[in-house]
């Protein structure tokens, strides 16, 4: 019996190894962390159970057989996070470059099926080569296996994936599918083609960061949702993205206790300017709101005319999308309404209610929006609040203007709640546009044309320019003080905590993608 018992631990040593000390040596020179350490790091101390190590691939192709490893270059099993079940594979760039094969994909499989019937996350570390070439389609087969089960497990479980290599070809698509993506500066990228294929093909030179690297998918493709400075800072990010996300479809998120106190804001009541055309930053009015220091943002450095992100509302978790006048006015264009979209439709799969912050002067005008699909990008905005069932609140700070007013969240789309400040204007359009539609012909045959303008600028801006109008047919639930808005959002989202709402019965609904 004591052979037996050696043998195993041999083999267990010989996992833990990997690809060899080398090999690992060659991984912290490049300022990466091992497969492991990554497993380390990321769950509660000693809570990881490891599933399929001594797996082997069976494959005996190009010389395979000479280069076995145990685990076949990825780390599968479960543990926990500050106590919370999840599920988690750390590719292991150590052997074999990470690749995906047939065994390897087995192993990914096995604990996302786990995950699936015990409603926990899904955590994926990706830090590989590739297919494995060597063993053909059934590497192919492998991610198609992992991509089926990708889309299964969409709005059941959170699904996870930190980028913390190269991710090329088909190893982009399961964290594409996936929930949220982040990844590591200047240590990890994903693009289908790497640079030597982009520059045979469209003969453009350009480096493996500026195709695919933290930075170019974060702020120009709207690929990865974090970046961070190194590996820890990303596990510490997936950590805390946790903490405001439920196990399941069927949980709730998770409240913290909160201690009541004064819930008066005086700083709101000055922060839109007395000028209607002057910027203010949005995220000054969503840290005067939410539980201080909690407001953790999603996608910060991707189409910066919208805000979105958690945050916690007297120890309640919730997701936040506001308009930001600070970068374009506010203004929704394709990128920011794919943002919000997105954002809104997690939310509303995990049970995450919604604020709404608005100050929007309408959809981006021009050719290349329009010939883009601002149209069926704007259409999905408008589609993702209509379906969502969650509690759903907005405020209208200042600007409300046109079909925007109507696609952020407005009591018509099924808004349970709609305030607005004293400084809201809701109407089709600015006053000094609609001013020079409807009064064309008297400004036409006035003598002083600029005077008779700002006349009827101000005439139509007394009318529509503020929110009574609509408070006046029921629109607005209520024009509330600024210095107000954290108590009456408490008190709107306690109230609407065991909101029940069904969509009609269908297989799906098709949303305009």
């Amino acid at each position: 019996m004591n052979e037996k018992i050696k043998l195993l631990e041999q083999k267990i040593q010989e996992a833990k190894l990997g690809g060899g000390q080398e090999k690992i040596d060659a991984q912290h020179k490049k300022g990466k962390l091992t497969a492991r350490e990554r497993i380390h790091f990321l769950l509660d101390e000693g809570s990881f159970e490891e599933i399929g190590m001594l797996v082997q691939h069976r494959s005996r192709n190009f010389g395979l057989d000479k280069q076995t490893f145990l685990g076949d270059g990825v780390v599968t099993g479960y543990g926990t996070i500050n106590g919370r079940l999840v599920y988690v594979f750390s590719q292991d760039f150590t052997v074999l470059g990470g690749s995906l094969a047939e065994a390897h994909a087995e192993k990914i499989c096995r604990i996302m099926d786990l995950a699936m019937k015990n409603g926990a996350p899904v955590i994926g570390l990706n830090d590989s080569g590739g297919a494995r070439i060597q063993e053909g389609v059934v590497s192919l087969a492998g991610y198609a296996d992992i991509f089926y089960r990708n889309t299964l497990a969409s709005g059941v479980i959170p699904q996870i994936s930190a980028i913390l290599g190269p991710c090329a070809g088909g190893a982009v698509y399961s964290p594409a599918i996936t929930d949220f993506i982040m990844m590591v500066e200047n240590t990890s990228y994903m693009f289908v083609t790497g640079p030597n294929v982009v520059k045979t093909v469209t003969h453009e030179n350009v480096t493996s960061e500026e195709l695919g690297g933290a930075l170019t998918h974060a702020s120009k493709s709207g690929v990865t949702h974090f970046t961070f400075a190194n590996e820890i800072e990303c596990i510490q990010g997936i950590k805390t993205l946790l903490s405001y996300i439920p196990q399941n479809c069927e949980e709730q998120p998770i409240s913290l206790p909160y201690q009541p106190g004064d819930e008066i804001r005086p700083a709101l009541n000055t922060i839109v300017p007395e000028n209607p055309n002057q910027p203010y930053d949005m995220k000054e009015v969503i840290h005067q709101i939410v539980d201080e220091g909690s407001f953790f943002e999603v996608h910060k450095d991707y189409a910066e005319n919208m805000v979105v992100g958690f945050a916690r509302l007297a120890g309640r978790s919730i997701g936040i999308v506001a308009n930001q006048p600070a970068y374009l006015a506010g203004v929704l264009d394709i990128k920011s309404s794919l943002k919000a979209a997105r954002f809104v439709r997690f939310c509303d799969c995990f049970n995450i209610p919604l604020l709404v912050l608005e100050d929007v002067p309408g959809f981006l005008p021009g050719t290349d929006q329009e010939w883009n699909g601002i149209i069926t990008n704007g259409a999905k905005l408008l589609y993702a609040f209509s379906e969502a069932t969650v509690p759903r609140i907005t405020v209208i700070t200042r600007k409300a203007y046109g079909g925007a007013y109507d696609v952020m969240n407005s009591k018509h789309i099924g808004a349970d709640m709609n305030y607005a400040w004293p400084t809201a204007e809701i109407a089709v359009m600015g006053a000094k546009g609609a001013a020079e539609i409807i009064f064309k012909n008297e400004i036409a045959a006035a003598t002083d044309k600029e005077a008779k303008w700002k006349e009827k600028e101000k005439e139509y801006a007394d009318m529509f320019a503020n929110p009574y109008e609509a408070a006046a047919r029921g629109f607005i639930d209520e024009v509330i003080i600024p210095e107000q808005t954290r108590i009456k959002l408490i008190r709107a989202f306690e109230m609407l905590q065991n909101k029940a709402e069904k969509l009609p019965r269908k297989k799906h609904g098709n949303i305009p993608l």
